[in-house]
């Protein structure tokens, strides 16, 4: 089993399979917040719903919107299981504590190049660890 490695994140161990992109995200302008699907055209997403799936992204982009939008997502049974970014920001990390939604960064080795989507991975934010296991 591979470990990826760093400081410890939010929330609490999750197991889900992975969706993974090479694209920024935004929970306001890449997604439709009604069916929680990809809905920017030129995303490399497009189509894909985040739904349950620990969403693998090098980065955040957009603004505060996305605090509110996650927590919608979460009480509609929408959200993602858990983020997991090469680097995040502030307000992606405001808005996945505001919505429960476990959150990690800054591993070691980068988890965009070293997570495939479909693989089935175990966060341990406090631990500060993720671990790949199978691919489904």
């Amino acid at each position: 089993m591979t470990e990826l490695n760093g400081a410890p994140g939010f929330g609490d161990e999750v197991l889900a399979v992975a969706l993974v992109s090479g694209d920024a995200f935004s929970a306001r302008y890449d997604l439709d917040h009604v069916t929680g699907v990809v809905s920017r055209e030129s995303h490399d997403l497009y189509g894909r719903t985040i739904a349950g799936k620990i969403l693998v992204v090098p980065s955040a982009k957009g603004g505060t919107a996305t605090g509110w939008r996650l927590l919608d997502l979460t009480s509609r049974g929408l959200a993602p299981a858990g983020l997991l970014l090469r680097k995040t920001n502030p307000v992606l990390v405001q808005g996945a504590v505001f919505a429960g939604i476990p959150i990690m960064h800054e591993l070691n080795p980068d988890p965009v190049t070293s997570i495939r989507s479909g693989q089935s991975i175990r966060m341990r934010p406090r631990e500060g660890r993720v671990e790949l296991l199978e691919l489904s």
